[in-house]
């Protein structure tokens, strides 16, 4: 027979916390001025640069599933307000005259740090330094894209395979008539060429 022990009553619940959700915050100068091909396309066409990283970071949070958020500094133009706008499934912030990125980032990290695993990714030094103070984890210019090249590589597998296995599907609705043309094309013996003129 079961007996609680004295310190536990025996109604007591355990209570599991699921667990904490990713949330990416991506200093968006920072990365643009730290990657060569960005870094090349901003002297031509800053928002061209930005738009080529929202992309980026879209496709890449459609497959990690994480929460993102670019900021790019706005402190810089006179009268701007802060902006917050949704970039297919990325959050895309402007900050307010006078405040910088690393500003908002930090005041973000403090605001959604207690519910949040948090990884603020820049190669800015200080910023790292106070961000990894703050609890969050830090990923440079350098890690990010290392991820997000490993995460392009395993989109390009998932394609592949799912094509493979759709293959044998496309070849069960031909005819046998069909299906034996179809066989002689891929094995050279013949080609569509043959299958017109038979036809006609």
């Amino acid at each position: 027979q079961y007996h609680a022990p004295e310190n536990r009553p025996a109604t007591e619940k355990l209570t599991i916390r699921p667990p904490r959700q990713t949330a990416i915050i991506v200093d968006g100068y920072n990365i643009i001025f730290a990657w060569d091909d960005l870094k090349e396309l901003s002297k031509v066409n800053i928002e061209g640069a930005r738009g080529k990283l929202m992309d980026v970071l879209s496709n890449y949070q459609g497959y990690k599933k994480n929460t993102v958020i670019l900021v790019f500094d706005g402190y810089k133009v006179q009268g701007n307000t802060e902006e917050v706008m949704k970039y297919h499934n990325i959050y895309v912030v402007y900050t307010k005259e006078a405040e910088t990125a690393d500003q908002y980032i930090e005041k973000t990290v403090q605001e959604i740090g207690k519910k949040h695993h948090v990884i603020v990714a820049t190669s800015d030094a200080l910023e790292q330094m106070i961000i990894l103070g703050q609890g969050a984890q830090r990923l440079s210019a350098r890690e990010l894209r290392e991820q997000i090249e490993i995460v392009n590589q395993e989109i390009r597998e998932d394609h592949i395979e799912k094509t493979k296995k759709l293959k044998p599907y496309l070849f069960d609705n031909l005819s046998d008539e069909m299906a034996e043309w179809m066989d002689d094309i891929r094995m050279g013996r013949r080609t569509f060429e043959d299958m017109e003129k038979d036809t006609k």
